[in-house]
């Protein structure tokens, strides 16, 4: 028959066999945000934290900022340039005044420098050159270059007098006084007026704000300091077409180059910029590199060595990265 023993044992003991003999249970899985969270941040800032077993693998995202990326990075400004606000007037000026020139003022200009001696064209020319001596001696004066001013002054007492009115430069030739151009608009700019808008007048052609006003000081000089017979319309009239016919001479060959390139508003507009960048440099005695600009606008382009606008705008095309860069300056 059966029989039952009794066997003593202590609580702790009896405990640890129960939990033997008892069927394996699976182990609960407990997930914790907070604790995933702080895991994430860890991750990325590169530490390397604990993971709950429970947790999903975290992707690597410092690898993943490293790997190359396939993007176009498209920058720049549209809308004309700050030195040009003006420029889709300033452009139909320009080629309307091409037309115009084309037409009537380069058939002129042949025809004053094939009609007539060239004694008598340098002598016009001297005449209005030596007329334009007391702006050119007053502004070397008020840039403080006194010794300058007198020898302009020197320069067109001599013409004057001993060549006959301005129509031999005595003093060029023989008391070796070479012209010197100068204007309000360069004492403007020596005392660091900017250039303002650029221009392209009909009649005046490529100028800005700041040439114009000192253009117009320069002519209004003679007629309101002297008077007669400067302030008559004839003796206005005939310095404008003899200066006019004159500069155009002077400007045919830059006028042919400009013309053959590409975007010959751009090119007038450049040369024209760069040239008067570095008159008011050299007032100043600085020396503009090529490139620089000094009121942050584009810098000049010389008529010889200015690429063409789409070349200019491969150059300008320079990958960054890993992403491909591509500037774009404004359409034209």
């Amino acid at each position: 028959m059966p029989s039952f023993a009794l066997i003593a044992a202590s609580p702790s003991l009896l405990s640890a066999a129960l939990a033997a003999a008892a069927p394996e249970t699976p182990p609960r899985i407990v997930f914790d945000p907070a604790a995933l969270s702080v895991a994430v941040v860890q991750q990325v800032a590169g530490q390397q934290a604990p993971v709950p077993d429970a947790a999903p693998p975290l992707p690597d995202v410092a690898n993943e900022a490293e790997a190359p990326l396939n993007e176009i990075v498209v920058e720049g400004e549209y809308g004309p340039p700050k030195s040009d606000p003006l420029e889709s007037v300033n452009e139909d000026s320009y080629r309307i005044t091409q037309a115009v020139d084309s037409a009537v003022i380069e058939p002129v200009a042949h025809a004053y420098r094939d009609g007539l001696p060239e004694p008598i064209r340098d002598g016009l020319g001297n005449v209005v050159r030596n007329l334009g001596e007391p702006s050119n001696a007053l502004n070397f004066l008020l840039q403080g270059k006194v010794g300058k001013a007198f020898k302009t002054l020197g320069r067109m007492a001599i013409n004057t007098t001993v060549g006959v009115g301005g129509l031999f430069d005595v003093a060029g030739k023989r008391a070796k006084l070479p012209y010197r151009r100068n204007g309000f608009a360069n004492t403007m700019g020596f005392y660091g007026v900017g250039p303002g808008p650029y221009l392209y007048l009909p009649v005046t052609g490529a100028t800005t704000v700041r040439d114009l006003i000192g253009s117009t000081l320069d002519q209004a000089l003679l007629p309101f300091a002297v008077g007669k017979p400067f302030n008559k319309p004839a003796y206005a009239a005939t310095y404008f077409v003899v200066n006019g016919l004159d500069q155009r001479l002077a400007f045919d060959e830059e006028l042919a180059r400009i013309e053959a390139s590409d975007d010959p508003y751009l090119m007038r507009r450049e040369t024209y910029l760069a040239k008067r960048r570095r008159d008011i440099a050299a007032l100043k005695g600085e020396v503009i590199a090529e490139g620089e600009d000094e009121d942050g606008f584009a810098a000049g382009i010389s008529p010889d060595a200015a690429p063409a606008p789409a070349q200019q705008a491969d150059a300008a095309a320079e990958p960054s990265g890993g992403a491909q860069a591509v500037v774009i300056t404004r359409p034209r």
